[in-house]
């Protein structure tokens, strides 16, 4: 058990996100397995649900059949074959190759872990469904036409709230529970309001997504900032199409560039929450915030619907940014302004 965990949640893992791999390495051992195993198994969701060259249906099937045995409800053997062929990616293919290697981990996890575990994937899952549900009918077309083309959009504020919980918000609960169960005790946290500032800062790290990617989005055939939203300014999904567009979006664009900045101030509380003794929980907190209020700040300037626009921080800048917070970690101070005057 001991090989197929490092070979799980250290090689593979390190292949399918690096950029989450480096959060994972610095969290303590107590609960590095299970939040690391909980991240495979989404992954592993995710590459189902993102492998449009096979038919939603198929997906479909195939993500009820993986979260069917993640909650213990079936037992019927995985074969993902015709799925594992159409990855561009090797280490996707590894995942699906995998699966019954990652299932076999989560049954190794005590009971009450195991059921953190499932409780996260069953939520992520269903947004995935959904998902697919939603922008199934989606048309992709060559580029020089695909203004012709309608896109499938969120239609309400709401829908967009439940769809960052769904992927994202209900990881910051999990996330929680993980840590109160080996890291800390509740009576350790000055306030009542814990858990959700921690569903925010999912939010927001989500959100951040969503408002980098628009015009990658787009070019699937999705939008998910609000139509009826982007209707009170006079603009139809597939106008985001049109980078000249970009002056007249922007107010709207700058009101959820706000939201969230507020959603990972939320976050920013929540790891001041932490004891000031979880240096390796704060550490691996801090540095999705201050990477995604950095993404924030860039994405202020600029054309955002300019496909070739697209922000990235490099990772010489992540770098710095870990080198800093670990410099600073020690005086109270410098710590809380690593996020900057309104994130306190």
């Amino acid at each position: 058990m001991a090989r197929l965990n490092h070979e799980l949640l250290t090689d593979l893992l390190k292949e399918v996100s690096r950029s989450f791999y480096l959060t994972l390495r610095v969290l303590p051992k107590s609960i590095r397995p299970q939040i690391g195993l909980a991240y495979l198994l989404a992954r592993t969701t995710d590459t189902i649900a993102d492998t449009e060259i096979v038919p939603v249906d198929q997906r479909l099937k195939s993500l009820q059949a993986l979260r069917e045995r993640i909650l213990g409800t079936n037992s019927a053997p995985l074969d993902f074959g015709s799925l594992v062929q159409q990855q561009g990616a090797p280490a996707e293919r590894v995942l699906l190759e995998k699966v019954e290697e990652s299932l076999a981990l989560l049954q190794a996890q005590s009971a009450a872990d195991a059921s953190h575990i499932r409780e996260v994937l069953d939520v992520i899952t269903s947004g995935q469904e959904l998902d697919l549900k939603r922008f199934g009918g989606a048309h992709f077309a060559d580029k020089p036409k695909l203004e012709l083309q309608p896109i499938v959009a969120l239609q309400t504020d709401a829908e967009l709230d439940d769809y960052t919980y769904r992927v994202a918000g209900c990881v910051g609960r999990f996330w929680t529970h993980i840590c109160l169960a080996h890291q800390f005790s509740p009576t350790q946290i000055a306030s009542s309001s814990f858990e959700d500032l921690g569903v925010r800062f999912g939010k927001g790290l989500q959100l951040v997504n969503i408002l980098r990617d628009i015009p990658a989005d787009l070019a699937k055939g999705r939008c998910y900032l609000p139509a009826e939203k982007l209707a009170a300014i006079g603009l139809a999904p597939a106008d985001l199409l049109r980078p000249e567009n970009e002056p007249k979006f922007r107010p709207l664009y700058n009101q959820y560039l706000d939201l969230a900045e507020s959603h990972l101030a939320a976050g920013w509380q929540y790891t001041n929450l932490i004891p000031f003794g979880q240096m390796r929980v704060r550490l691996a907190c801090a540095w999705p915030i201050l990477i995604g209020l950095k993404t924030i700040s860039r994405l202020r300037s600029g054309n955002v619907l300019d496909p070739r626009n697209r922000i990235k921080i490099s990772r010489a800048e992540v770098w710095q940014i870990v080198r800093r917070s670990i410099v600073c970690y020690p005086s109270a101070g410098a710590w809380r302004r690593l996020a900057g005057p309104g994130a306190h």
